[in-house]
């Protein structure tokens, strides 16, 4: 009987216990979301956690443990993450940090080594004890009984758990927001568990074999087995971020709206407008389009998150094919290299040497154009060799948002600049005109650094995705073509200069910016492989469109060639 007693006793204490840090881990966790709905979103989703560990081991104080600690060890990892990779965690990171750069990171950061350790010996610990002062439940039930009650409880918890992910499900207010907004607000949690189902991935679907086969064989062709890279010009690419030509709206009339770095030169090759596919944010996806040719949203909701799940497969892209042809590739960054996984994403796409703003000695997210172009050039002259061309990608970050300082924090002459505007809508694009004159300046020096030389150079510059002004943007009237007008959110600018002598290349009404990686091998005169040859052929018989191409019949052969023939992407 005493023993009994103590076994009684000791039961209950333990579940009082896991009752005790499973509220704990409800503060450290669910609520420390920032808003309501999340936060019960996140609790929602640890009942349902609970209910089928209970199910599944039915032990009471167990399933508390696991399934709270399950969702602090998520919010911890969070954390860590955060404050040490500068970005947040996704599911993927459970796949291609485990697969490619887990170990890399932990060199790199012994505190997160350490922490790891203890979190590796202490769970198990915690766990064990709480098994072992637990009793099982449903022991003097009958086994069928027992077995569909506990089949039944996981399936209906399962369900529960499942239905609070779906987008229009009981929580549609949690995912209704942006990915720019799940991937850099507060809602760590939320974001990771809504990035579940965002981060699906698909390949679009594509014609058959042969199909594809009858649309692009004539396309095929290899890179020539003995190249002289010595002959091959430096290219340099520019990505602006949030950048466009203020040029088409309504307002935009005074003089700071027309500036030479959208005007064609006698070194301008080919400009005009291009079709990006993000409004606000998401430079990234500008980068893996500019980089792969290949749009993300092709993947679907998944390609969003690009440089996570879309870059590890990418199998063939820009500097993957020059480097084949000799090239150095190189990418300047106005951020840490592990922000949003980009380090690693600019080596899945075949970047040899990648410079983050700590390499730079540059303060991340405050530099300007003129400063990312010093380093550039810094780094070039660091690289260069004779003989051996280079290709060097910079990212600037002068123009990202927000664009609402106060107006006196404006030089004199972008104060009060545009007329007819709300006052906040005012303040927003006098801000970004006094950014882009910096940005403009910049450029000008940027091309005599590399243009006013013998060396043979091709200069890209490109917009990104337009800033959204507070949500703003969007109201603005501008003046279009009337078949550019559905696409007037996601319209920026090319321009592509080189100081070697040749010829215009194509121009349309807009290029969609997948196709600029041809674009810029056309503008070197380089050899293309099988896919930029066909990549080249889908941009001359889709005028410039991509997906949005009129013959959706050869969009979809394209798609059996690229991706079941030449897999370009696995």
């Amino acid at each position: 009987m005493p023993l009994i007693l103590f076994r009684a006793q000791r039961s209950r204490v333990t579940a009082v216990c896991a009752l005790a840090f499973f509220a704990i881990c409800v503060w450290f966790t669910a609520w420390q979301e920032p808003l309501l709905e999340q936060r019960l979103f996140v609790l929602t989703l640890m009942l349902s956690v609970f209910g089928i560990a209970l199910f599944v081991f039915t032990r009471m104080a167990f399933a508390l443990v696991f399934s709270s600690g399950l969702f602090l060890l998520l919010r911890a990892i969070t954390v860590l993450k955060e404050q040490y990779l500068e970005s947040p965690l996704m599911p993927a990171d459970f796949v291609y940090y485990v697969r490619s750069s887990l170990f890399e990171t932990l060199r790199r950061y012994p505190d997160i080594y350490s922490v790891g350790l203890c979190v590796g010996i202490a769970v198990p610990i915690v766990l064990w004890l709480a098994w072992y002062c637990d009793r099982q439940l449903f022991l003097h039930w009958r086994k069928l009984p027992r077995t569909l009650l506990r089949i039944g409880g996981i399936a209906l918890c399962a369900l529960v758990f499942w239905i609070c992910l779906l987008p229009a499900g009981p929580f549609e207010q949690v995912h209704a927001r942006g990915a720019w907004e799940k991937m850099s607000d507060d809602a760590d949690l939320t974001n990771f568990f809504v990035n579940l189902r965002d981060s699906s991935v698909h390949v679009p679907a594509a014609s058959d074999d042969a199909t594809a086969a009858r649309d692009w064989q004539a396309t095929a062709t290899e890179l020539p087995s003995n190249v002289d890279p010595s002959h091959y010009p430096d290219i340099v690419q520019v990505l602006e971020e949030s950048t466009f030509d203020p040029a088409p709206f309504e307002h935009c009339t005074v003089p700071e709206c027309q500036l030479a770095m959208f005007k064609p030169d006698e070194r301008t090759r080919g400009t005009g407008v291009m079709r990006v596919h993000t409004f606000g944010g998401g430079t990234w996806v500008s980068e893996f389009a500019a980089l792969t040719g290949m749009p993300q949203d092709i993947f679907g909701p998944g390609g969003m998150y690009a440089p996570y799940v879309l870059a590890p497969h990418v199998r063939n892209s820009l500097p993957l094919q020059l480097k084949k042809l000799g090239y150095t590739t190189v990418a300047v960054y106005p951020t840490h290299g592990e922000f949003l996984n980009g380090r690693d994403a600019y080596k899945a796409y075949g970047i040899d040497h990648f410079f983050g703003a700590g390499e730079l000695g540059l303060d991340d997210w405050d530099e300007t154009d003129a400063q990312m172009f010093d380093a550039a050039k810094r780094v070039y002259d660091k690289l260069k060799k004779p003989g051996q061309p280079i290709f060097l990608m910079v990212l600037t970050i002068n123009q990202h948002g927000p664009h609402n300082d106060p107006m006196s924090t404006l030089p004199k002459q972008f104060q009060n600049l545009l007329q007819g505007l709300p006052p906040a809508t005012a303040l927003n694009f006098d801000t970004y005109l006094q950014r882009l004159h910096d940005s403009d300046v910049a450029m000008k020096g940027l091309e005599h650094d590399f243009l006013d030389r013998e060396q043979p150079t091709v200069l890209v510059h490109f917009g990104d995705h337009q800033p959204s002004f507070d949500d703003l943007m969007r109201t603005l009237p501008r003046k279009l073509p009337p078949a550019l007008v559905p696409y007037q959110d996601y319209l920026t600018y090319y321009m592509i200069k080189s100081n070697v002598p040749g010829a215009a290349l194509p121009t349309y009404p807009m290029l969609d910016i997948a196709h600029l990686p041809g674009m810029v091998l056309k503008a070197a005169g380089l050899p293309m492989d099988s896919y930029f040859s066909a990549l080249t052929s889908l941009r001359e018989r889709c005028n410039g469109m991509y997906a949005d191409c009129a013959d959706k019949s050869l969009v979809k052969s394209y798609y059996g060639w690229v991706f079941n023939r030449l897999r370009v992407y696995q």
